[in-house]
């Protein structure tokens, strides 16, 4: 492009940004721009925070969830080659309310497993066949992913470790079969598994379980310990595991007093207010 003394002026390098729920997208957003980078945002009508046509990106495009030739459409009429996936899009709604368009719907029937993985690694496949390469959801964030060790005040107990390890061992097996990332231990018993509802919601399970045994006799400690991990080989480009404030909230009414990541593959939204809030409720976070 030459301005007006004929000079050749490099035109912006643009981003598309595929927004979900939660304030994910607006940190990439927000870290793109700081890189000099235009973002194109395609924000899903299902999920997408409101306030996301007023932070700042070149355009945004709203489009529902299915609508895979549209995205496509947008992302090459904008000159966006490269793009990042950032936001939560909740399972059931990918499998129970999506209308997929004619590409979508293609896509569908080619799939032998109907999994998050197969389906999101399906659609960035077809992005790069036309020409825009979907990348890592943290590039950008790098400084929020949890660090090894322990990141609260206090370190986890002797019990809290053997949950930990045990934990581990059960979230290892579940995650290779895209079941989900979280499981809820006390004392090396497997209380709840996450599965399409989230992390949040089964923490919140977990604590409904415990509670109503309340005045019944049990060999469990009501204290519970989460144990979130990446899965094996996790794409980082989607479906990233993510901790933010909400998380210690909802783990503090639930009883849980510890919680478990995979360092360098887990992000703290909140960053060290994540952590802050666990130390004012005594959870301890250890990341490994």
């Amino acid at each position: 492009m030459l301005d007006l003394s004929g000079t050749v002026v490099p035109l912006k390098q643009k981003l598309g940004l595929i927004a979900g729920n939660g304030k994910f997208p607006f940190l990439i957003l927000d870290a793109a721009r700081a890189q000099g980078l235009d973002v194109v945002v395609a924000a899903i009508k299902e999920e997408t925070l409101p306030e996301i046509e007023t932070s700042g990106a070149a355009s945004v495009h709203w489009l529902s969830l299915g609508e895979l030739s549209r995205l496509i459409d947008t992302f090459r009429r904008e000159g966006v080659q490269r793009a990042i996936m950032a936001g939560q899009v909740k399972h059931k709604q990918i499998f129970s309310s999506i209308k997929p368009d004619w590409r979508l719907a293609k896509l569908l029937l080619s799939l032998s497993t109907r999994n998050t993985d197969a389906l999101l690694g399906a659609v960035a496949k077809v992005l790069r066949d036309e020409g825009i390469t979907l990348e890592s959801s943290t590039s950008f964030l790098e400084p929020l992913l949890a660090r090894p060790g322990v990141l609260t005040q206090r370190s986890p107990t002797d019990e809290e470790t053997k949950n930990t390890r045990y934990g581990r061992a059960v979230a290892q097996n579940l995650a290779q079969y895209d079941i989900g990332q979280t499981v809820v231990i006390a004392e090396t018993a497997c209380v709840a598994v996450e599965a399409m509802e989230g992390t949040d919601a089964t923490i919140e399970r977990a604590g409904q379980l415990m509670g109503s045994m309340e005045g019944n006799a049990s060999t469990l400690s009501r204290a519970l310990t989460v144990v979130k991990i990446a899965k094996p080989n996790q794409d980082m480009r989607f479906d990233v595991p993510v901790i933010g404030i909400k998380t210690m909230e909802v783990m503090r009414d639930a009883g849980a007093t510890c919680l478990a990541l995979d360092a360098g593959k887990c992000l703290l939204l909140d960053g060290d207010a994540v952590v802050q809030a666990a130390d004012r409720s005594a959870i301890c976070i250890v990341a490994e």
